[in-house]
Formats: C-alpha cells, structure tokens, sequence
C-alpha cells in the first residue's frame, strides 16, 4: 500500500461526537456505523464509516488508509452496518486494486461529484484529492470494501 494518508485533526473531535449521533438514529449524509471485531482481542469495535449505496450495492473505502477499522474488517470478513437505527448483517469483501480503481473512477467519482459540499469535503477537509481526481492512486492508498447483507 502507499503512503499513509494523513488523518485530520477535527475527526478526532467529530469522530466520537457522529458516533454518538449515529446510534441514536440521526443521518448524517451517507455515513453509518461499522462494527466489527477487533483482530487481536475480539472486542466489538464502532467507527463511523462514509457508506456508498449505488445500484443497490454498497461498499466502504478506506478515506485514511490502512487504519484499525479497515485491518480488522480485512481480518473479520463481516460485521454489522447500522444507518438510521437500523442494524444489518453483513459479509465484507476487499476489492483488488484494479476493482478499486474502477470503483474509484465509475462509481464514486461522479456519486461524489453530484454533491458539490461531498467534494469540498474530501479535497479539503479529508485531503483525499486522489479519491476524486486520481481513481489508480486512490486505488494505491484506499482500501474499498464490497459489503453484502447477511443471514441473522
């Protein structure tokens, strides 16, 4: 993977604040919660995550890189999503780089470029440009995760 990208210093502050708000059921763009078990201790562990719905399919991308969330979901496989109060098994598959790159270039490109504040968001705020401009370096830094509903 390629270098780290860097994370904020404001989603540390908002982190924990949209976390909270997300559990009690308040929407908050596209974001949602995802829960998975820690690698190492097996503890559940919750961080708000951006979820892409297109065409009824959804996935997850790693804005930061190779981060906690995204080793222990590589490591899990599953977890849960929970949006608006509602809490849904789910089987998580990494997509290969190539597959990220498309995903970057055909699908969340022009998802994000439909929301002008979306861009703002991840060229200035989350420094994630590539994610917008450059789908095979994004592809490099993020990690996108394909998610898909399962059994109770």
């Amino acid at each position: 993977m390629a270098a780290q990208p860097r994370i904020p210093a404001f989603v540390r502050i908002f982190d924990p604040l949209a976390r909270r708000l997300l559990r009690m059921g308040a929407r908050l763009g596209p974001n949602a919660l995802l829960t998975v078990p820690g690698r190492r201790t097996g503890e559940l562990r919750t961080t708000p995550v951006a979820l892409v719905e297109v065409g009824g399919r959804r996935w997850i991308a790693g804005t930061f890189g190779d981060v906690n969330w995204v080793r222990n979901l590589r490591a899990a496989g599953k977890g849960t999503i929970t949006v608006g109060g509602r809490t849904e098994r789910l089987q998580a598959v990494e997509l290969s780089r190539g597959e990220a790159e498309s995903f970057f270039a055909d699908i969340l490109g022009p998802y994000v470029r439909r929301s002008p504040f979306a861009g703002w968001m991840l060229r200035s705020l989350l420094h994630a440009r590539d994610v917008i401009d450059d789908p095979h370096e994004a592809a490099e830094r993020h990690p996108v995760f394909e998610l898909h509903a399962t059994e109770a």
